[in-house]
C-alpha cells in the first residue's frame, strides 16, 4: 500500500501469488514409494499425475495427485490431495505445522457432524518421504470463491450470482458454524486443540496469537499497528466469554468448496482451536470485509450487501438459539490476526521477488486503513 500512503493511485493486487518453492512433479516417485508402504503387499502403486494448485490458502502446500494400485484382483485409482507442511525457507505463515492435529480434526468433524469434509485417508509424520509431514485426503470437486483476484472484485462466479444464490451460500456457510459449535463437550472431544497456558479459553487463544506474532516479528518485521491492536484487545476484553466450542479458526468462504451454492467440502483446519463461538462468526464476516475495503480503494463495486454482520449474526442465532455477543471485540481480534497473516504473506512476496520490503512495515497490511479505523 505504499502508493496509497503517498496519495498516488493504488495498483490492484497481483493475479498470482507464489506460495512454495517445491516442485510438485518431483514428488511423484516419492509418493509412489510412500504408498507402497501404506498399501497391502502387491498393490504396486503408481502416481501418473501430480500437480500443485494455485487455489486459495496461503499456508500449507497443496498437491493434487492421481494414484493407481492393485486391489481385489483389479486395478483401481483415486484422485487425492496431499497437504504438506511448508518449507521453512518459504516464509511459512505459522511457526509450526502439526499435520496430525489437522488430520484428527477433519476425521472427528466427519464422525460427529454432517459438515462436509474431504474423506481423510492417511497421515504421515515422517518428513523423510516428501521432505515434510503431510496427510492425504480424497479430492472433492466444487467451486471456491477466489482470493486472487478476490471474488468480490467483479470477475467471479459468486459475484455474478443472483442475490438469492449469494444469500443461499451465505446462510448455508453460517450453518456450518452452527453445526460445528453444536458438538457437545468440544473440550473433551478435541483436547488436542487446547492451546494450553493459563486462564480462559479466549485468554489462551489470544496468548497463542501473541506468540504467533512474536514469531513473525523475529524476522525484524515488528508492526506497531498490530501491537496497538493487542493493547486494544486488553482494554476491551469481554466480561462474559461463554462456553468453549470447536472453532474452525479460518472460517471463511474462501476455504469452502461449493456446489449449487451450498458447501461441498470445508477445508483448511490449521487454525482450529477451542474458544468462544463468536471467534468463527466474526472471522467469517471480517474476512469478507477485508476484501470489501480493498475493492473500495481500487474503485470497484464489491459486494456490500453480502455477509453483513447483522445478517450473519441473525442467521446464526436462528440456527443455534445463541445470541452472538461482543462482536466488536471479536472483529477487532480478527483484524489483528489478519495483520499477522499479511505480515507473513508480504514477507513471502519479498522472498520470491514479487515486491520490495516497504520502509513502513505496516504497509504490508492490506487492511491497514480498516485496522486503523478499529483502533481509533
Amino acid at each position: 500500500m505504499e502508493a496509497e500512503a503517498s496519495g498516488e493511485p493504488v495498483a490492484p493486487p497481483p493475479t498470482e501469488m507464489r506460495r512454495s518453492s517445491r516442485d510438485a512433479a518431483a514428488l511423484a516417485g516419492r509418493l509412489e514409494r510412500w504408498l507402497a508402504g501404506r498399501l497391502p503387499s502387491g498393490a504396486d502403486p503408481s502416481v501418473p499425475e501430480v500437480e500443485s494448485t494455485s487455489a486459495n490458502g496461503m499456508s500449507s502446500d497443496t498437491v493434487l495427485f492421481r494414484a493407481a494400485w492393485t486391489e481385489g484382483g483389479g486395478r483401481r485409482q483415486a484422485d487425492l490431495v496431499a497437504r504438506l507442511a511448508p518449507d521453512p525457507g518459504d516464509v511459512p505463515v505459522f511457526p509450526s505445522y502439526d499435520m496430525g492435529r489437522q488430520f484428527d480434526t477433519i476425521r472427528l468433524v466427519s464422525e460427529l457432524t454432517s459438515v462436509p469434509v474431504p474423506t481423510p485417508r492417511w497421515c504421515e509424520a515422517d518428513p523423510s518421504y516428501l521432505g515434510a509431514a503431510f496427510f492425504v485426503m480424497d479430492r472433492v470437486e466444487g467451486d471456491v470463491p477466489p482470493d486472487v483476484m478476490p471474488y468480490n472484485f467483479g470477475d467471479s462466479w459468486l459475484y455474478h450470482a443472483s442475490p438469492d444464490e449469494q444469500r443461499r451460500l451465505q446462510d448455508s456457510t453460517v450453518g456450518v458454524l452452527a453445526q460445528l459449535h453444536s458438538i457437545d463437550g468440544a473440550e473433551r472431544r478435541f483436547p488436542f486443540l487446547d492451546f494450553g497456558g493459563n486462564g480462559s479459553y479466549l485468554r489462551r487463544h489470544v496468548d497463542h496469537t501473541h506468540a504467533w506474532y512474536r514469531f513473525a516479528a523475529d524476522d525484524g518485521v515488528r508492526s506497531p499497528l498490530v501491537e496497538r491492536g493487542f493493547a486494544w484487545l486488553e482494554e476491551h476484553w469481554p466480561s462474559d466469554e461463554g462456553a468453549p466450542v470447536l472453532s474452525w479458526g479460518d472460517a471463511r468462504i474462501g476455504n469452502v468448496m461449493y456446489r449449487d451454492f451450498e458447501p461441498a467440502a470445508v477445508l483448511d483446519w490449521e487454525m482450529a482451536g477451542l474458544g468462544p463461538r463468536e471467534l468463527d462468526l466474526a472471522w467469517m464476516v471480517y474476512a469478507h470485509h477485508v476484501f470489501e475495503d480493498m475493492a473500495q480503494r481500487f474503485g470497484l463495486g464489491g459486494m456490500p450487501d453480502f455477509l453483513r454482520l447483522e445478517d450473519a449474526a441473525g442467521t446464526y442465532e436462528s440456527l443455534t438459539g445463541s445470541t452472538p455477543r461482543h462482536l466488536d471485540f471479536y472483529q477487532a481480534y480478527a483484524s489483528v490476526q489478519w495483520g499477522i497473516v499479511f505480515l507473513r504473506t508480504g514477507c513471502r512476496q519479498v522472498r520470491f521477488g514479487e515486491r520490495e520490503m516497504p520502509d513502513d512495515v505496516d504497509d504490508l497490511l492490506h487492511h491497514r486503513p480498516a485496522l486503523e479505523r478499529i483502533l481509533s
